[in-house]
């Protein structure tokens, strides 16, 4: 399964960034996917998660009322829209899948592939 996370850019505090991810497609198989984000020296955390659907998201508390994620038509298709960036919000965002399963995943180790990341950079 490969992964390509893109649309991410600098962008001033306040503003907003539309992330895609486009995973390679998997026969008779329903998956969940992720988002994840991890800053300079930090660790990687939860950003938000799907189901195949898109009836079931969550996401970490930092993020609910700004971030909505969501899935195309195309289910292989996944996006993260953000709003009311903060400079908090830099990072390297990634997106992931795992190998089976249609559960919201909220640690890592739940995934199985990642995509490269894409570098989001909030300005003040």
């Amino acid at each position: 399964v490969q992964l390509q996370a893109s649309g991410g850019g600098l962008v001033q505090a306040g503003g907003s960034l539309r992330l895609s991810c486009a995973a390679s497609a998997r026969t008779d198989q329903t998956y969940a996917l992720g988002w994840y984000r991890q800053a300079p020296g930090k660790e990687r955390e939860f950003v938000a998660a799907i189901t195949w659907s898109g009836t079931r998201t969550d996401y970490a508390d930092s993020m609910k009322g700004r971030f909505t994620i969501s899935r195309g038509d195309d289910r292989n298709l996944m996006y993260l829209q953000m709003d009311s960036l903060k400079p908090e919000d830099t990072a390297v965002y990634y997106c992931a899948a795992p190998e089976i399963g249609n559960n919201l995943g909220y640690k890592p180790g739940e995934y199985n592939y990642w995509g490269q990341g894409t570098l989001v950079t909030v300005s003040n």
